[in-house]
């Protein structure tokens, strides 16, 4: 059957109409953005002196910053690819914060990824009986599980770690946090890591940088960092892979279609929500078990932020890491360099726009190309004439960064043909 399903779903009134050739990243030009990318943050390193830029500090730092922003990420890629729109990842990765630091003073790291997994799986269970059995607009529901999953957990962590008298109270907790839990293990590759972090000590150009960026992967790595790359592999694997995967996005493509021909559509949007609610809540629990405590308002929005990058990611889970890795990158940055060091990225930006001006010359649109280059000339007298950046700015870098990349992304997304329409079983007929 999966093989006869892809026909029907694309089928559309406009099928006929001939439609503008996009050019596909092939390997060879991911490797070659990749090099670029390197020389001009080691070009950037050496003209203005921020070191902080190629640091394997830097990089444990983002991708730190980088992985539960990830998994809110890819959760919704889940939920979406299924035709259901979920604005309530940032509610599901409160309730897996909370569950980890409910069960991870007591049982440890593992049980509280576990434990996560768990708590933001039943907030994607309630957005699935709500929106796709009953038919609630799926943006209310989110916006709602929301609401509910602070509410909740402010409530939950005045009874359960704020309690006189409680063994979590004389644990260390209180009405806004857990107790503490034990450290997650981390793995270092021996000898390969001080190899690396000494060839970085000489600050050579590009090996040193790429020395520094390499040896950030290799030394005190987090397993559920590790674990969060194998479930982006395994993802992309089952979603487009697999017959199972198959089903499901066509789902969100046309349902109709995909019931003619024999899908449950029910039952497939249930386990994309509900996995969507997972991932949501191990991003969760990996931000309480990476400062070893729940902390109200320990998301920090991050759930939005994830659904930007699903965005940006074209709902595809290589483009949602790089959203991820990018926010997470920029987030590390402004909190490890500050000022000086978000001031240098003024000129990397400068000269990035002054490349997106001739791209939009070359292809015919020349008020963007005039725009792109006047900014870029702001930049550069910006960079030129201040020595770094106020404070209130560097805090805001991360998002502007992702504002700027949605932009300039804006033009190529292409989300579910069917995504947040309600839809009713047997519609069709």
């Amino acid at each position: 059957m999966s093989t006869n399903l892809t026909a029907p779903v694309d089928q559309s009134p406009h099928h006929h109409k001939p439609k503008a050739s996009r050019a596909k990243l092939s390997y060879p030009k991911v490797l070659l953005i990749i090099s670029g990318s390197l020389i001009l943050l080691s070009l950037l390193r050496v003209i203005t002196g921020a070191n902080n830029l190629t640091e394997s500090g830097q990089y444990t730092a983002a991708l730190n910053a980088a992985v539960p922003i990830g998994l809110a990420g890819l959760g919704g890629l889940w939920s979406e690819r299924s035709g259901v729109i979920n604005i309530g990842l940032e509610g599901m990765m409160m309730l897996g914060a909370f569950s980890a630091g409910a069960v991870g003073w007591q049982h440890g790291p593992w049980a509280a990824a576990a434990a996560g997994v768990v708590g933001g799986a039943l907030g994607g269970l309630l957005h699935a009986v709500v929106t796709v059995t009953f038919g609630v607009d799926h943006i209310i529901s989110g916006v709602a599980i929301n609401i509910m999953a602070l509410g909740l957990t402010q409530f939950l962590a005045k009874l359960w770690f704020g309690a006189d008298g409680s063994a979590a109270a004389a644990a260390g907790g209180n009405d806004k946090q857990s107790p503490p839990m034990p450290d997650m293990p981390t793995f270092t590759v021996p000898g390969l890591s001080d190899w690396l972090s000494s060839i970085e000590q000489h600050h050579w150009f590009l090996v040193s940088d790429v020395a520094g960026i390499l040896g950030s992967l290799v030394t005190n790595v987090s397993w559920l960092t590790l674990l969060t790359v194998v479930v982006f592999v395994l993802s992309f694997f089952v979603l487009w892979r697999s017959a199972f995967g198959l089903r499901l996005r066509s789902c969100g493509e046309g349902p109709i279609a995909a019931e003619s021909l024999g899908v449950n559509v029910y039952r497939y949007k249930y386990a994309a929500v509900v996995v969507s609610g997972a991932l949501a809540g191990l991003g969760g629990a990996f931000l309480a078990i990476y400062v070893h405590i729940y902390q109200d308002g320990q998301t920090g929005g991050r759930g939005y932020i994830g659904l930007a990058t699903m965005i940006f990611g074209n709902w595809r889970p290589g483009g949602v890491a790089m959203g991820a890795g990018l926010f997470g990158f920029m987030d590390a940055l402004q909190l490890r360099g500050g000022g000086p060091t978000v001031h240098a990225l003024l000129l990397l930006l400068a000269v990035l726009l002054v490349g997106l001006a001739v791209w939009k010359l070359r292809a015919g649109q020349r008020p963007q190309a005039v725009i792109s280059l006047v900014v870029a000339v702001l930049l550069a007298v910006w960079y030129a004439t201040t020595d770094t950046v106020p404070l209130e700015i560097v805090g805001v870098a991360p998002y502007i960064a992702t504002l700027l990349v949605l932009s300039l992304a804006s033009q190529r997304l292409r989300p579910p043909k069917a995504i947040g329409k309600i839809y009713r079983r047997g519609q069709g007929k």
